[in-house]
């Protein structure tokens, strides 16, 4: 499976993707029904929860794929195959699928989401949420055509009563433990968490992003759109509260928060839980030590920090031992701590800076998804700066713009308080603002065709292997935004902005120079003849090794597409960005234009630091005077491949067209027009461009080959040159040297000898005679030399005579000394046995004498004492005190 044609071969005509008897049946609305037309648009529009009809309104994810199994949603089933044992199925007709029997599954599915662990799949209609348990390996092998799987609705009361509010989106949460912690949100604002583990029918927490209405005698203005939620995301980072946000969109575009949150059974890194100590104790610090400010502002933080740390020490609590930074990372099972009673605050609308730019022509549609990309990867984790912590937060909506914006201020936890109400909104940075041409088609074709997007519901899908690549997937087909080059732009500009501050002009000039996200149209599903299109109600890509690396996309009327991707070797970009400029190229080498990249948050000019000595010589040590020894034929610059032949996404030039069948004829069949005539004749125009553009990238190629060949030779020619030089140097040059070295070597003690006499020849006129000091110096020397050596051979009184003496002396009494320390070792130990050898009836006879004797020279000292008081007679102390009084003096 290497190519895009196996894939539409294999899964063309593939019953998997027969459509429900609903649709196709005898009493079915037929495959038209299913296209958005003017004639469909209020089945698009209006939500019945009655009647719950096949009919793709809102959010729609009929697809996902777990390790190599295809799982399809149709109508009210769900439907499974394995893309792996399909392969060996190409070109026969056993193309087959199961059927995943679940009862408790009643309605249209419109929305399919996979848990972490890929054992369970959540579903969705427009009211009723359920999970189903997906089967074990090896279900294909069964003859039945339905597979068995328990599967149970979720939350009954909240979402399958007649008053429900319609499901926006469902998703599963990250850091469930698990995987089995479900977020299901509605369009009233409740994002609702269950554990399936635990109670699948009341939610274990509920947030709300909508307050409730407050009765008031007063008339308010307010737009349904503003208390209507189109979609969720969670927040991303790595030593912030950004993993613990839950951002919110709503219809009318304003941007939600609430942190921090958490599930109720989480599994937490353990070095998450430490970086957000750290990120926490340096605000606290940061907030001590600076002293300007308003009092109230400084009491609010101070308070607000204090309920971060309360809540960081809760999960510091929770870590088991042996987890201790600088410990290896593991997952942690937390619960959220209930230290602090205040209600989680609810943080926005954001304040876009500036306001996003709305279409040529459009009325501002509702925003329909969003969703959070972090900035950089593992591999800058390390690396310092701003631009670790710069997120990516875009927003979609009906009339397929997407707007971009920069998270510069990132979002803390916060809590409602009542004595320091914070009024302060959060901001989000406003980037660009891409528009995917859904408004410019559709007036092209007829005015009128406007209103129809009013049923379109983009949705995004990430990429799972890149992370700077997201599709965006609506009713009017696929577009691909490829955001490499803009985090590189961004990154090199927040790099050169902490290293020196600039003015605004400059960082105008600068963000000039950063490149826009790269929008690539893959799937186009509007036809112009008909005036209607098929929408795409789902898009998967596989991330398992046994699967190729491609893009799976479903349209409404049950047509597969696939697209082959590329996969791409995925560097720092951070890293990318850090690679020092040197001062000085050689002169072969065109030297780099001067970077004029400027901060983004800073305006104070600064002097530009001067690279380090070190790193330029490093990265490049500068050359010897004069021209250089060779010079390439080849640019500096590595060769590109011309952007006309280029595919480094895999993807096509052209957009695929999977449009309606014609309403009165086969699929086969075209209706000339002049609308279809005039699409032709543009097509034929953009495919005539390429076809030159590619002629001339063929040209221009094969010159380049041309030109690397001739560089080649040269390179082979001149390192044969170098290698008969270096052949020479090793042989007779080399002798040569070898004689010439010794030569000098002889020269030169020659002239060191003469320089010698010299020097003394000249040190002899200067100075002929010693002065008085010097006589005295050398009068001491010799006096001491004599001390020391003596007067002669026989001198006994120099010290050298009597060190030797001494020495003999020593070995002459060292065996005696020997001798007599081998006796008294002998004695001792000799002596120790015949203590050891005393008995024990001995040794307590001789203690009992040993206490009477005692006992009678007491008494004897006694009677002394008494007699020498009445004979007024002065007597010394006893010797037994005496020893007392001694040992009390050593113990002293």
């Amino acid at each position: 499976m290497s190519s895009e044609q196996d894939w539409d071969e294999l899964l063309t005509n593939h019953p998997m993707f027969s459509l429900p008897k609903s649709v196709s049946g005898p009493s079915g609305k037929g495959e038209l029904s299913l296209d958005l037309s003017l004639s469909s648009l209020p089945d698009f529009v209006n939500l019945d929860p009655v009647d719950d009809n096949p009919t793709p309104s809102g959010r729609r994810q009929a697809v996902a794929i777990k390790d190599a199994d295809l799982i399809v949603a149709v109508g009210s089933e769900i439907r499974i195959t394995s893309l792996g044992d399909s392969k060996g199925t190409r070109g026969t007709s056993q193309k087959s699928y199961k059927i995943l029997h679940t009862p408790n599954v009643r309605f249209e599915i419109h929305q399919v989401a996979l848990n972490p662990n890929g054992k369970l799949l959540a579903v969705a209609g427009a009211f009723q949420v359920a999970v189903i348990v997906l089967p074990r390996i090896g279900f294909n092998k069964l003859v039945t055509a339905t597979v068995d799987c328990k599967s149970f609705q979720v939350g009954q009361y909240h979402h399958a009563a007649e008053t429900s509010a319609p499901v926006a989106k469902i998703d599963w949460h990250p850091w469930g433990q698990g995987g089995s912690t479900l977020l299901v949100m509605t369009t009233d604002g409740r994002l609702r968490e269950y554990d399936i583990s635990a109670d699948a029918d009341e939610p274990q927490q509920t947030l709300s992003f909508v307050p409730d209405r407050r009765m008031s005698n007063s008339y308010i203005a307010d737009d349904a759109a503003d208390r209507e939620v189109a979609s969720f995301a969670f927040g991303k980072g790595r030593a912030d509260w950004g993993p613990l946000t839950v951002y919110a969109v709503m219809k009318s575009g304003d941007i939600y928060a609430i942190c921090p949150y958490m599930p109720k059974n989480s599994s937490v890194p353990s070095s998450y839980v430490h970086a957000l100590e750290c990120y926490v104790a340096a605000k606290q610090e940061y907030l001590s030590n600076s002293t300007n400010g308003d009092a109230a502002s400084s009491d609010s933080l101070t308070t607000l920090y204090d309920y971060q740390h309360k809540y960081v020490s809760a999960l510091l609590k929770q870590l088991p031992p042996g987890t201790a930074w600088p410990a290896t990372n593991r997952v942690v099972p937390m619960h959220p701590p209930t230290t602090i009673k205040n209600p989680r605050a609810r943080q926005g609308p954001f304040l876009l800076q500036p306001a996003p730019r709305g279409l040529a022509g459009g009325e501002g549609g509702d925003a329909t998804d969003i969703v959070y990309m972090s900035f950089g990867d593992d591999a800058a984790e390390e690396s310092d700066g701003e631009t670790e912590r710069l997120g990516l937060i875009l927003v979609a909506s009906q009339e397929g713009k997407v707007d971009l914006f920069l998270d510069v201020e990132k979002v803390e936890a916060r809590w409602e308080q009542k004595q320091h109400p914070s009024r302060d909104l959060p901001m989000l940075a406003t980037y660009e603002s891409i528009d995917l041409g859904i408004l410019s088609t559709l007036r092209k074709s007829s005015p009128s065709l406007l209103d129809l997007v009013k049923g379109n519901h983009p949705v995004f899908q990430l990429d799972p292997i890149h992370d700077d690549a997201l599709y965006v997937y609506h009713a009017f087909g696929v577009h691909a935004l490829h955001l490499g080059s803009l985090l590189k732009g961004l990154a090199i500009l927040l790099r050169d902005g902490n290293e020196s501050d600039n003015n605004g002009s400059g960082l105008e000039a600068s963000l000039e120079t950063v490149k826009n996200t790269e929008v690539h149209p893959i799937l186009l599903t509007f036809s112009v003849e008909q005036q209607s299109s098929t929408p795409v109600i789902g898009v998967a890509i596989p991330n398992d090794v046994y699967l190729t690396y491609s893009m799976f996309i479903l349209t409404s009327s049950m047509r597969m597409s696939v697209f082959p991707l590329t996969l791409r070797s995925d560097s720092s970009v951070v890293a990318e960005t850090r690679v020092p400029s040197p001062e000085k190229k050689p002169p072969a080498i065109a030297p780099p234009p001067a970077s004029s990249s400027k901060s983004l948050f800073n305006s104070k000019p600064k002097p530009e630091p001067a690279p380090s000595s070190a790193l330029t010589s490093k990265a490049s040590p500068t050359p010897p005077e004069g021209p250089p020894a060779y010079v390439s034929l080849l640019s500096a610059e590595p060769w590109a491949i011309p952007p006309a032949i280029a595919r480094p996404t895999g993807l096509p030039g052209n957009p695929r067209l999977s449009l309606p069948k014609p309403p009165g004829g086969s699929a086969g069949e075209m209706v000339l027009t002049p609308d279809t005539l005039r699409y032709l004749g543009t097509t034929v125009e953009k495919i005539s461009s390429q076809i030159h553009d590619a002629e001339l990238a063929h040209r221009a190629t094969e010159a380049r080959a041309a030109l690397q060949e001739q560089e080649f030779r040269r390179q082979r020619e001149t390192c044969a040159r170098m290698l008969e030089i270096v052949r020479a140097l090793a042989t007779a040059r080399q002798e040569k040297a070898q004689a010439r070295i010794a030569k000098v070597q002889e020269g030169q003690k020659v002239l060191l000898a003469r320089l010698d006499r010299v020097l003394q020849g000249l040190m002899k006129k200067a100075v002929p005679e010693l002065s008085e000091n010097e006589a005295k110096w050398f009068e001491e020397l010799r006096r001491m030399k004599a001390e020391v050596v003596g007067a002669g051979k026989y001198d006994d009184r120099s010290l050298v005579a009597k060190a030797k003496l001494l020495r003999n002396e020593v070995d002459r009494l060292l065996p005696h000394l020997k001798e007599m320390n081998e006796k008294e070792t002998a004695r001792r130990k000799s002596l120790v046995e015949s203590r050891e050898a005393l008995g024990l009836s001995q040794a307590f006879e001789l203690g009992k004498r040993s206490t009477e004797e005692r006992t009678r020279i007491s008494e004897m000292e006694a009677d002394i004492l008494k007699l020498a008081h009445r004979l007024d007679v002065s007597v010394g102390r006893p010797p037994s005190q005496q020893q007392e009084h001694k040992g009390g003096d050593e113990h002293e």
